[in-house]
């Protein structure tokens, strides 16, 4: 663990955190997510995609213990920092997965099972050649199309302007399956906050300006990908 993160101190994810060796073979399918919450297994289910110091769903899930959330992080310094910081606060209604964020949505989350999805300044990938690596494309939206409930939708937003219209084209290609909306800031948000993530915080700080979207699932058929 970074000592940057954690200044020395010792780390227990305890049960919050998930490593990906935890999970079972690929192979055996989706897997009831709602089990990891034990009596809380029915409550709705929300989830961060990139969840960096865990910052967001420190506030949110505290704000909203009668829903639970699953977040995604692939750094594993951040995902240990923020599982700990989610099990000193006691947010048993959190779960936190060092896991690739595609892999988890292709071979472990079951259809019909998000009412939320949230993404938060993801990597903008800024030159040209690394944009295949942005997380927002026509094919992860229609992944997580199958995921969502009806009428769920994913909050997205970012400090890049360019990466941002980028979002765009590729919502622009999928209007069968979303409705775009303004940005809707999540119910914990406070002050003049968009979503209240570190990186938000220190993007503030240097004066940047903030861009986002809501997309509002349809129903109808899902379009997988070949």
């Amino acid at each position: 663990m970074s000592l940057s993160l954690s200044h020395g101190k010792p780390v227990d994810v305890g049960r919050i955190g998930i490593t990906q060796e935890a999970l079972p073979p690929y192979e055996q399918g989706p897997i009831d997510l709602g089990a990891w919450f034990g009596a809380g297994a029915e409550r709705p289910l929300e989830l961060e995609i990139g969840s960096g110091k865990g910052t967001f769903l420190v506030q949110e899930a505290a704000a909203a213990p009668d829903r639970n959330f699953i977040g995604i992080e692939y750094a594993r310094a951040f995902w240990a920092y923020a599982a700990d910081r989610c099990r000193r606060r006691g947010l048993d209604n959190v779960r936190l997965v060092y896991v690739e964020a595609g892999y988890f949505l292709d071979w472990f989350v079951p259809d019909g099972c998000l009412e939320v999805v949230h993404v938060y300044f993801p990597d903008p990938w800024p030159k040209k050649r690394h944009h295949k690596r942005r997380l927002i494309q026509p094919p992860l939206l229609r992944n997580l199309h199958r995921r969502l409930t009806a009428d769920a939708t994913i909050r997205i937003a970012t400090d890049h302007e360019d990466y941002f219209s980028w979002i765009g084209e590729a919502a622009a290609e999928v209007t069968d399956l979303y409705d775009r909306l303004p940005f809707e800031r999540p119910p914990s948000t406070g002050g003049d906050e968009w979503v209240g993530t570190n990186f938000e915080r220190k993007y503030r700080r240097e004066g940047r300006s903030f861009h986002g979207m809501v997309l509002r699932r349809r129903p109808g058929p899902d379009k997988l990908i070949d």
